[in-house]
């Protein structure tokens, strides 16, 4: 199973969101949209996002050290931590304040620049929709048959989930900014204006909040998949090996895993038996499931007292 980052999906969602912010933000100076101020802000927090991902997946790249001996790979999960508080409090929080605040103090759009926003909007829905195809083209070579809500759920690189939510909180967006915009522009009365930005607002604190929730697991350490731990243990047991007392696993970042086994053996094994099983099983565990990069086999003889032991 592979475990890519996806930088193809990353790369094209920063050169969507880059040109995007820029003509947002020139149409909200040109009307004063809540609306398009909002939007402007949402894509130069997903630009910074898609900088923090790109700068994760180099740092994690790294060399182990004496005082890191496992490498740096979970520091991928840390960036995409931290995409979920940016998107929260820069994306989200900030929204929500400018809803309130043209809540309380709406007002009607130049209509000298009414058609602006409409057109940078409508351009906009289709470099997202493009950069969000992109995205799901690059985890569509990953996902398999799980839906999309699964292969969220259990990514171990956090980088397509990060970027599928963005896109997909980006285009609601957009269209909720459309509907916005155009009510007003239609009814001259900005409290529209003001609602778009609202939803805005309040979709961007829901991806945010689920980003946060998908990280943190992987921040505290996931075991393997059910597909690899079924790999594994199948392939821990052949000559030598009897059986699998105990087994975990946990990764060390998205294409390393760490696995640590107690298996068992016969008595009559002499320890360089023991040793050429135990190298045997690590070479066929290596084979079924190449990310196992850190394995640790501990041989003992089987008893169920010691197999019901947590």
């Amino acid at each position: 199973m592979a475990h890519g980052g996806g930088s193809k999906a990353i790369v094209a969602a920063l050169a969507a969101n880059l040109s995007i912010a820029v003509l947002k933000f020139l149409a909200y100076l040109l009307t004063l949209s809540s609306s398009m101020l909002a939007e402007s802000v949402h894509s130069l927090a997903d630009s910074g996002n898609q900088f923090l991902l790109l700068i994760g997946g180099k740092r994690s790249k790294r060399q182990a050290s004496a005082e890191h001996p496992f490498g740096y790979g979970r520091e991928r999960y840390v960036y995409a931590f931290l995409v979920s508080i940016i998107l929260f409090s820069v994306g989200g929080v900030f929204a929500l304040y400018e809803a309130y605040s043209k809540w309380q103090h709406p007002h009607a759009m130049d209509a000298r620049w009414a058609w602006v926003p409409l057109v940078v909007l409508v351009g906009s829905i289709l470099l997202e929709g493009n950069s969000f195809r992109t995205a799901i083209k690059e985890s569509n070579h990953t996902r398999g048959s799980k839906t999309w809500a699964q292969f969220i759920r259990t990514a171990k690189a956090p980088e397509l989930p990060a970027v599928l939510l963005e896109d997909a909180a980006a285009l609601l967006g957009l269209v909720f900014a459309l509907l916005g915009v155009t009510m007003t522009i239609v009814t001259g009365n900005g409290h529209w204006d003001a609602a778009g930005t609202g939803l805005i607002g309040l979709l961007l604190v829901a991806v945010a909040v689920v980003l946060a929730m998908e990280t943190k697991s992987l921040l505290l350490g996931e075991a393997a998949t059910e597909e690899d731990l079924r790999a594994i243990e199948a392939s821990l047991v052949g000559p030598g090996v009897s059986g699998i007392i105990h087994l975990k696993t946990l990764h060390l970042g998205p294409e390393e895993l760490l696995v640590a086994a107690k298996i068992a053996v016969t008595e009559a094994e002499t320890g360089a038996q023991i040793a050429q099983a135990i190298d045997a099983a690590e070479k066929r565990v290596r084979s079924a499931v190449p990310i196992a990069k850190v394995i640790y086999l501990e041989p003992d003889i089987y008893s169920a007292a010691k197999a019901a032991q947590p």
